[in-house]
C-alpha cells in the first residue's frame, strides 16, 4: 500500500533576541529587525516576496516604540520576537487565548484615540475584524519581566522616574492592524501586528490594501503628532516632510551620539523651527565618584538655539542669569517659565515658554526649555510631542554619560596595563606600533621592554584571548610577573614555565569562585557566564649587548614567530612554535639563541598583523610578512615599523578588526 508523500516542512520566518534594558536597546532592536527581514528575503522564505519599503519603515517605527516603552517602564532585559506568517498561525491574541493568558487591549482601531483606552485592566476589546485568518502578517512582540506595571492613562499622575507612559504607542496603534498586551506568569508582552500586502490567500484584499491604506495610516499618524496649525504653509510643509517617522528618526539620531553636549546641540536642531522658535538645554553635572546623581555647581547651559542666529548670544546671556528651577513635585510634566522678552526683540514681546525635566533612570539630568512667540500657551499636540522627544533626549544624555564614565575607566585601566615608556638599550634602536582596535576599552594586545639588571634587557609582546575586562585580568597578571621573574634572574624558558603555571592556577581559582557563587545563588544567575579562559600567546626574549652586537634569547608560546632581517635583505625565523600559555599543566618551554649584528633587525608582531584579511586572503599567506620585511632592508627601525604598519592597513579595504602591535629591535 503506497503512502502519500509527506508535505515538506516549510521554514518559518522567526527571529528572537534578548536586549539589555538600557538606552541602547531601541537602536539594537531596529538593527535586529531590519537584519532579520533582509535575511528572510535573501532566503526567499514564504511571504517575503511581498515585503515592501513601507512595511520595513513601519516595522522600524513600531519596534522602536515597543522597545522604548518596555525599557523605560520595566527597566529589565527585553525579549524581542518578530515573525512573518499567516494570522491564523502568528496572531498573539489567538496564542494568548489558547494558553489561557490574560489579555488586555487585544486590538485597537486606528480611528480611536490610541493607547489612552488601554488602562491595563483587561477591558480592551476588538473594535475591528482586522485581516482574515489566512492573511499575511508581520508580528512584533516585546516582552519584559515586570508585569505588575501597565501602560498608564494619559491623565494619570506620572512620578518623575516614570519617563514613558505609553504615549509612543499612539504610533503603534496608527501603523499596525492591531496591537495589544498579553500577560503570562512573570512576563508582560506588548505586541503589534502589521499586515503584509499581497499574500496568496488574500489576493482580493491585496488590491484594497495599497497606497490608499498607507496614506490613511500616514494621515492618522500625522493627526497624532503634527503641531496645531501655525504659519499656514510651514505647518503643511512640516506634515509633508514626514511626521510619521519623526520620533523614530530622532531616536536614531540621538542614540548614535556619545557626547552629551552634542546631544544638546542636536536637540535644538530637531526642535527649531519645527516645533518652537527657540530652545535651551541645561545639563546638571554629576559629582565625580558619586552614584546618587548629585549636582555640582548648579545647572550648566549647554546649548541655546534660535531660528534667528543673531538672537542666540543675547538669549544665552539672559537665560544664564536665571536658570530654570526644578519643580518641587516629582511630576515630569512641563511647567511654564518666564518669557525672555528682553532678548527676543520688539516683534516677540509676548509668547509662551515651557520647561521639561530631562530624567533617565530616575535621575534628573537637566532641563529642556522651549519658547514660541505670539501664543499664550502651547497646543497640547506640541506639548505631547516635545514630552516624547524630551524622554528620548534624556535617555541619550544618560547613555552618553554612561559611555563617558566607561571610557574614562578604560583609559585609566589601559594606562595601568601598559608601560609608561619603553627602555632605551645600549647599542639597540627600538620602534613600536600599538593600535588597539577598540579605542574605548582595554586591548587584548600588550607589550613591554624593560631592564632586568646585570646588563640584561627583556622584551615581551603578548596577545590575550578576547578583549575587555577578561583580557585586562590576564594582562594585569602577566606583565608584572614577567618583570618580577626576569629581575629575579630566571632564564627565558623558566619565566614561561612559571607564567604558564600562574595562569592555570588563576583559572582554577576563578572557576572555584564561580562555582561557590553559583551555589550561594541557588544555582541561578551565573550559569550563562561559562568558564572564563586565561589563554595567552606570548613572545618573550632577553637582550644582552656586547662589543659588536647583541646576544638575543627568545621563546614563542603560541605567538607569531619573530623574523630576523639582515642587511642583505635575507629574512628568516629565529624561534620555534610552542603551545599557548595557560592551556596545559605539563607544558615545558624551550628557547632559541642568536646574535644581532650591526644592521640586523628583529621584527615581532601580534596576529593582528599576520591575520589581517582582504577577502579570503591573510597578510601572511605565502610568507607575506617575510616578503614585506625583505623590502625594508637598509631602513631604520622606525621606518621599518612604519612601512609594515602601512602595508598592513593597505592590505584590506576596511579598517583593521583586530588589535595591532609590532616591535622592531635593530642593532646599531
Amino acid at each position: 500500500m503506497s503512502r502519500a508523500p509527506e508535505a515538506p516542512v516549510r521554514p518559518r520566518a522567526v527571529a528572537r533576541t534578548s536586549l539589555p534594558g538600557n538606552p541602547f536597546a531601541p537602536g539594537a532592536a531596529r538593527r535586529f529587525v531590519r537584519t532579520a527581514l533582509a535575511e528572510w528575503t535573501e532566503l526567499a522564505l514564504p511571504g517575503t516576496e511581498f515585503i515592501t519599503d513601507l512595511l520595513v519603515a513601519d516595522a522600524m517605527v513600531v519596534v522602536s516604540e515597543l522597545v522604548t516603552n518596555a525599557v523605560v517602564h520595566a527597566g529589565t532585559d527585553v525579549e524581542l520576537l518578530c515573525r512573518l506568517g499567516r494570522c491564523s498561525e502568528d496572531c498573539p491574541a489567538a496564542a494568548a487565548a489558547d494558553s489561557g493568558a490574560v489579555r488586555s487591549a487585544a486590538s485597537h482601531d486606528s480611528s480611536r484615540d490610541g493607547p489612552g483606552n488601554d488602562t491595563g485592566d483587561g477591558s480592551g476589546s476588538d473594535s475591528k475584524a482586522g485581516p482574515g485568518p489566512d492573511s499575511g502578517v508581520l508580528v512584533i512582540e516585546v516582552s519584559d519581566h515586570h508585569p505588575a506595571r501597565v501602560v498608564r492613562e494619559d491623565g494619570a499622575e506620572q512620578p518623575y522616574d516614570t519617563v514613558e507612559y505609553g504615549r509612543g504607542l499612539h504610533l503603534v496603534s496608527a501603523l499596525s492592524d492591531a496591537w495589544g498586551i498579553t500577560y503570562r506568569t512573570g512576563v508582560k508582552t506588548v505586541w503589534a501586528r502589521l499586515p503584509v500586502d499581497g499574500t496568496a490567500a488574500v489576493e482580493e484584499e491585496a488590491e484594497a490594501y495599497d497606497g490608499e491604506h498607507a496614506l490613511r495610516r500616514g494621515q492618522r499618524v500625522a493627526e497624532i503628532l503634527a503641531p496645531a496649525p501655525r504659519r499656514g504653509m510651514q505647518d503643511q510643509d512640516w506634515r509633508s516632510r514626514g511626521v510619521l517617522s519623526f520620533l523614530a528618526e530622532a531616536s536614531d539620531l540621538l542614540a548614535g551620539q556619545l557626547d552629551e553636549d552634542l546631544v544638546a546641540a542636536l536637540t535644538g536642531q530637531l526642535l527649531v523651527p519645527r516645533l518652537a522658535d527657540w530652545c535651551a538645554v541645561w545639563l546638571e553635572d554629576e559629582a565625580p565618584g558619586r552614584s546618587d546623581g548629585g549636582v555640582v555647581g548648579g545647572p550648566r547651559l549647554a546649548r541655546v538655539w534660535h531660528g534667528s542666529e543673531n538672537r542666540i548670544e543675547e538669549l544665552r546671556r539672559l537665560l544664564e542669569k536665571d536658570p530654570p528651577e526644578p519643580p518641587e513635585s516629582d511630576r515630569a510634566g512641563p511647567v511654564p517659565v518666564p518669557w525672555p522678552a528682553e532678548a527676543l526683540g520688539a516683534r516677540a514681546t509676548g509668547g509662551s515658554a515651557l520647561a521639561f525635566r530631562l530624567i533617565a533612570g530616575g535621575r534628573p539630568l537637566g532641563t529642556l526649555v522651549i519658547g514660541r512667540a505670539g501664543q499664550t500657551r502651547f497646543p497640547d499636540e506640541i506639548t505631547g510631542l516635545v514630552e516624547d522627544l524630551s524622554r528620548r533626549v534624556a535617555l541619550a544624555i544618560g547613555a552618553a554619560r554612561q559611555y563617558a564614565r566607561q571610557a574614562t575607566i578604560s583609559r585609566v585601566l589601559q594606562r595601568g596595563l601598559l608601560p609608561g615608556a619603553v627602555a632605551e638599550i645600549p647599542g639597540v634602536r627600538s620602534a613600536l606600533v600599538y593600535e588597539p582596535c577598540d579605542k574605548g576599552g582595554p586591548s587584548g594586545d600588550f607589550y613591554d621592554l624593560f631592564p632586568a639588571g646585570d646588563g640584561r634587557w627583556c622584551f615581551a609582546l603578548g596577545d590575550v584571548q578576547g578583549k575587555g575586562p577578561e583580557a585586562a585580568v590576564v594582562i594585569g597578571l602577566a606583565r608584572p610577573w614577567l618583570r618580577l621573574l626576569a629581575r629575579e634572574g630566571y632564564e627565558v624558558p623558566d619565566v614561561l614555565d612559571r607564567l604558564n603555571q600562574l595562569l592555570l592556577d588563576d583559572a582554577t581559582e576563578a572557576a572555584d569562585a564561580a562555582a561557590r557563587a553559583l551555589v550561594s545563588a541557588g544555582g541561578t544567575g551565573l550559569a550563562d557566564e561559562g568558564p572564563q579562559t586565561r589563554f595567552l600567546s606570548l613572545l618573550y626574549g632577553e637582550l644582552v649587548p656586547f662589543d659588536g652586537g647583541v646576544h638575543c634569547t627568545v621563546a614563542s608560546a603560541g605567538h607569531p614567530l619573530p623574523l630576523l632581517l639582515q642587511p642583505s635583505g635575507e629574512v628568516g625565523e629565529v624561534a620555534q612554535p610552542q603551545t599557548l600559555l595557560g592551556v596545559f599543566e605539563d607544558a615545558s618551554y624551550l628557547c632559541g639563541t642568536f646574535e644581532l649584528r650591526p644592521g640586523d633587525s628583529l621584527l615581532c608582531v601580534t596576529d593582528g598583523v599576520t591575520e589581517r584579511r582582504s577577502g579570503h586572503l591573510q597578510f601572511d599567506d605565502d610568507d607575506g610578512l617575510a616578503a614585506a620585511l625583505a623590502g625594508c632592508a637598509g631602513l631604520s627601525a622606525e621606518l621599518i615599523a612604519e612601512r609594515i604598519r602601512r602595508l598592513v592597513h593597505e592590505f584590506g579595504g576596511k579598517p583593521p578588526e583586530d588589535d595591532l602591535a609590532l616591535l622592531v629591535l635593530q642593532a646599531e
